[in-house]
């Protein structure tokens, strides 16, 4: 006997849909490791103060960074003048305000250049012919064969001062580390078999470069960078401070710190741009500890 109309079709479980969770990044990983370090944050935060000290420097500073007032000089610390005033009668408050705009984007633009110069010459090298590579890294041993600080006065006295010979300086002078460091990575990298697959894909040398091996190199490169900024400001300093930075009377922590060398008795004049220089290149090299830390896989287990 036939049975008529259609079976009806047996009946599934209904499964109750499963949240879906974002999955965490490289990036939000690193973030997230750093918001755990306390000495980051640390750093982090006294990086975002002299940011917006300097950036708000008009606003939050009594008097200008060139304002004198020879009447008043060598005033110690005071409601009037909260770090005292120098031997022209200069606030010291509002010239270290000031002397951020100065120093922090040198930091920047030198570690930024530095990192593109020698990565693209460290990348050549590694992912070049023999010749070229070895040419390269002599130049690069040949210019590492000098102390950083003689060389840097060396080319700046050569080209004469102000603040973009000084920065040539040390865009000179910090190149070789990047270089050596990316032909290093490239030379390991390149090896990897993805990279023989994307050049058995058809992939020419220039994209297998750009595309696929440096991606895999920057992110030693970038803790380099990183802590690379506390000793560019660093080394800025050191230049002003023998007068080869930025000419006066502009407001530049090194070259402020030499004044105060004058007057040993009014410790103010050099103290405060003195704790200036030290504050801020404490917390890079925070801020690069913690990138380091991030950035390796055994330091991460609780990610």
């Amino acid at each position: 006997m036939a049975i008529s109309g259609t079976a009806a079709a047996p009946s599934l479980p209904v499964l109750d849909r499963a949240v879906e969770r974002p999955v965490p990044t490289r990036l939000g990983s690193i973030l997230k490791f750093c918001r755990r370090n306390p000495l980051v944050m640390v750093g982090a935060a006294v990086v975002l103060a002299w940011i917006v000290v300097s950036v708000c420097a008009p606003l939050i500073t009594p008097y200008g960074p060139l304002t004198q007032r020879v009447a008043e000089r060598l005033r110690p610390p005071s409601p009037q003048h909260l770090f005292g005033t120098d031997a022209l009668g200069r606030d010291i408050f509002s010239r270290v305000a000031y002397g951020g705009r100065i120093s922090l984007p040198v930091g920047f633009v030198v570690v930024l250049v530095a990192l593109g110069v020698g990565g693209v010459l460290g990348a050549v090298a590694g992912f070049g012919p023999g010749w070229l590579d070895g040419a390269l890294m002599r130049f690069t041993e040949m210019v590492m064969g000098f102390p950083i600080i003689i060389l840097a006065m060396t080319i700046a006295a050569a080209l004469g001062a102000g603040l973009e010979h000084t920065m040539i300086a040390l865009v000179a002078v910090s190149w070789p580390r990047y270089a050596r460091v990316t032909r290093g990575l490239v030379l390991s990298v390149k090896e990897n078999e993805y990279v023989f697959a994307s050049r058995a894909m058809g992939g020419s040398e220039v994209h297998l470069l750009s595309r696929v091996v440096l991606p895999n190199c920057l992110a030693p490169a970038v803790v380099m960078a990183t802590l690379d900024l506390g000793v560019a400001i660093l080394t800025f300093a050191g230049l002003s401070f023998l007068g080869l930075g930025s000419p006066p009377p502009a407001p530049e922590w090194g070259a402020m710190v030499a004044q105060g060398t004058e007057n040993f008795d009014q410790w103010w004049v050099s103290a405060f741009p003195g704790a200036a220089i030290l504050t801020l290149v404490m917390a890079f090299n925070f801020i690069g500890d913690g990138v380091r830390d991030a950035l390796d896989p055994r330091l991460r287990r609780s990610l």
